[in-house]
């Protein structure tokens, strides 16, 4: 395997990606941003699971989300380091 350090997903498990975009967002608002069925009724992480790995425009966007809160928590912990 070769390293992919400019790949923010390299590592990352596809449930892990599901799990902090549910605990940060919720399944609520999971679904009105990637608006399918498997966050909108009775959602569950195995539900995602299943349907994103089929679903390559669904994982994109829901991949992007990930990225998106992920920069935005390095930022933000950033902005909490003290000032030297």
């Amino acid at each position: 395997m070769h390293p992919q350090p400019k790949n923010p997903l390299h590592g990352v498990p596809l449930q892990k990606v599901i799990e902090t975009l549910e605990s940060e967002y919720g399944w609520e608002k999971l679904g009105q941003s990637v608006k399918i069925k498997c966050f909108l009724e009775k959602p569950s992480v195995k539900s995602s699971l299943t349907f994103l790995r089929k679903t390559p425009w669904a994982r994109e966007k829901v991949e992007k989300m990930y990225i998106q809160l992920r920069a935005k928590q390095e930022r933000a912990a950033l902005r909490a380091q003290p000032q030297v």
